[in-house]
């Protein structure tokens, strides 16, 4: 294993730079469309628009905003249910703080006061979620080093700032950290630090209503009524900063989850996060004795069979539009909670996904549009994409994204190229704004991508069957792209069809554009070419193999990235089959696994 890592090391020295040159063509060419920047400054003039509307509101809010209310005592703290580590608190203790992927050794000053390696990390550090580790040591050490270190905070950054400790998701998050480990904080606390913290509590509650008040965009909206209405909750004398909360949370799940209970970002990894606190927030209203909000509920309820729908046999996550790497422990974690043992969901037309089982073997395709704009800045250019496993193998994924991204990484994984899909002359089917000028304003949101997505499901008792198509390849080069998947009743058999189907729009030397089908490799999968390069032997970690084709065209194995794993970024291998798409408008491709 250690010599394994010295080489996945030395590939990304020798290698990243010329891997991402391959894909400069189609991450510069965005940017640079005319009709792009159009589509990016209709956005930056929709911000303005909000922004008009904020400063209307300026006047009313000065004067019926507000005001900061201190709790009188907390009356109930809630469960954090993310799992914990004992050890981490002696690393505390001796002043080492790990946050995104550096380690600080503040050699005896306060974590606060040092010069952060990067923004990620002291997020990391000021979002206090480290301290369930503290409270997990279950020692009066813990409990004084927990106290010293938020008193630490309180007293040099406890005043709302433009610093990143007072992003309002930041915000959030801690002040969810301060309520559920309020007991290991305030356990021996003196009356100073008691009222120091309250107060502290109140100036987190009217920070995250103005946020709110503001017009806060995307999914932090959502962890902000989370957070305010836990903090009604908990307090007592805040009865209508309660009923706020509670109102802003039922507004909040009603526009973000959708029907089949997946979020509107499309992003499995935000169902994760988003259970992890919604579950100790239903038990705080039970505990509190007051009914939990019917639509709270509901959301719990439709939630967990969407979650299933992502999971492969192994308990990893399919790689779709921001998901990184699996925490395994907090899916079981959340996945304990449903009562009800929902089996995994397997349509998700809201949503936009589909899932097949047949014998051990699972297909996930995403089968949706671009989310909204300001749901979009985590959002990949992977329609239809898919993942593929069989038992305890991942054989076919998705590159991910990294647990601590880069800016560069970021992009492309991002692209078309990155997936499991088809991609037509090196040109994602979504574009990001990305780049300097108004780009900033929307950096990261997706400008243009496919509008139309059409999905049809069958099945009798041989197979079965997913036929999709997409128009994001129709403004570019007048294409319809449509990806049909057929799986076995025994699992032992996996066709698909991709086809290009014109659609009249006339775009010069649209017909001598090459298209690719990349299918990436997970990297415990060998893969060896067989039948002159026009046939590939994948060989799974059980030592099983399965066999793939693509119409006698040659199969080409070439170096790709795993992103998706907790190790970090990977080597691996994709399978490549080209065409030019006036000489193969549609290609059969075949993976059938042989006999033992």
């Amino acid at each position: 294993m250690l010599n394994a890592g010295i080489h996945v090391r030395s590939f990304w020295r020798a290698d990243s730079a010329a891997f991402f040159r391959k894909f400069e063509g189609q991450l510069s060419s965005a940017s640079s469309r005319i009709a792009d920047r159009l589509l990016v400054t209709r956005l930056v003039a929709g911000r303005g628009a909000v922004f008009g509307l904020r400063l209307l509101r300026l006047p009313l809010r000065l004067i019926s905003g507000f005001g900061t209310q201190t709790p009188e005592r907390l009356l109930i703290a809630p469960q954090d249910i993310r799992t914990t580590d004992p050890t981490i608190a002696s690393d505390i203790y001796s002043g080492y703080f790990v946050f995104a992927g550096k380690s600080v050794n503040t050699h005896g000053q306060s974590p606060f006061e040092i010069l952060p390696p990067s923004d990620a990390w002291f997020i990391g550090l000021t979002n206090f979620t480290w301290l369930r580790h503290l409270r997990a040591a279950d020692s009066a050490l813990a409990r004084a080093n927990a106290r010293a270190l938020v008193g630490d905070w309180i007293n040099l950054r406890g005043r709302p700032s433009n610093a990143p400790d007072w992003n309002a998701d930041v915000v959030a998050r801690r002040l969810l950290s301060f309520l559920s480990q309020s007991p290991l904080i305030l356990d021996g606390a003196d009356r100073d630090f008691y009222r120091r913290f309250m107060r502290s509590l109140g100036v987190h509650s009217k920070y995250l209503q103005r946020c709110l008040s503001d017009g806060l965009e995307g999914e932090s909206r959502l962890l902000c009524a989370i957070a305010v209405a836990e903090l009604g909750l908990c307090a007592q004398g805040l009865n209508t900063i309660a009923k706020r909360g509670t109102k802003m949370l039922v507004d909040e799940l009603k526009a973000q989850i959708l029907p089949d209970g997946g979020h509107i970002g499309r992003n499995p990894q935000i169902l994760v996060d988003l259970l992890l606190d919604l579950l100790p927030l239903r038990q705080a209203y039970a505990a509190r004795g007051t009914s939990a909000p019917q639509m709270l509920l509901n959301a719990i309820d439709r939630m967990m069979p969407m979650l299933r729908l992502f999971r492969h046999s192994e308990g990893s996550m399919a790689l779709f539009n921001g998901m990184g790497p699996t925490a395994a422990h907090a899916v079981a974690t959340v996945l304990a909670y449903d009562d009800a043992r929902a089996a995994p969901l397997l349509h998700a037309p809201h949503s936009g996904y589909e899932r097949i089982e047949a014998g051990e073997t699972i297909i996930i395709m995403d089968c949706g549009t671009p989310p909204p704009a300001r749901f979009s800045c985590e959002a990949h250019a992977g329609t239809l994409s898919f993942e593929m496993s069989n038992g305890a193998n991942r054989i076919f994924v998705n590159c991910g994204v990294p647990l601590n991204p880069r800016a560069d990484l970021r992009e492309v994984a991002r692209t078309t190229a990155a997936h499991t899909a088809l991609i037509v002359g090196d040109t994602s089917s979504a574009r990001f704004a990305t780049g300097a000028g108004l780009d900033r304003w929307v950096a990261g949101q997706v400008i243009a991508g496919p509008t139309d997505v059409r999905t049809r499901r069958a099945q009798d008792e041989y197979a079965v069957e997913i036929e999709a198509r997409h128009d994001g390849y129709d403004r570019s080069f007048g294409l319809l792209h449509e990806r049909r998947l057929t799986l076995s009743a025994d699992g032992l058999r996996f066709e698909g069809e991709d086809k290009l189907i014109a659609t009249g729009r006339r775009v010069p030397g649209a017909g001598q554009a090459e298209f690719a089908l990349r299918f990436h490799l997970h990297p415990m999968v060998r893969p060896e070419r067989v039948e002159g390069g026009a046939a590939v032997v994948l060989t799974l970690p059980d030592a099983s193999r399965w066999l793939f084709g693509a119409s006698g065209l040659p199969v080409a194995v070439e170096e790709s990235i795993f992103l998706g794993g907790r190790e970090g970024p990977r080597q691996t291998d994709q399978l490549v089959v080209s065409a030019k798409v006036r000489e193969t408008p549609a290609l059969v491709w075949t993976m059938e696994r042989l006999a033992d």
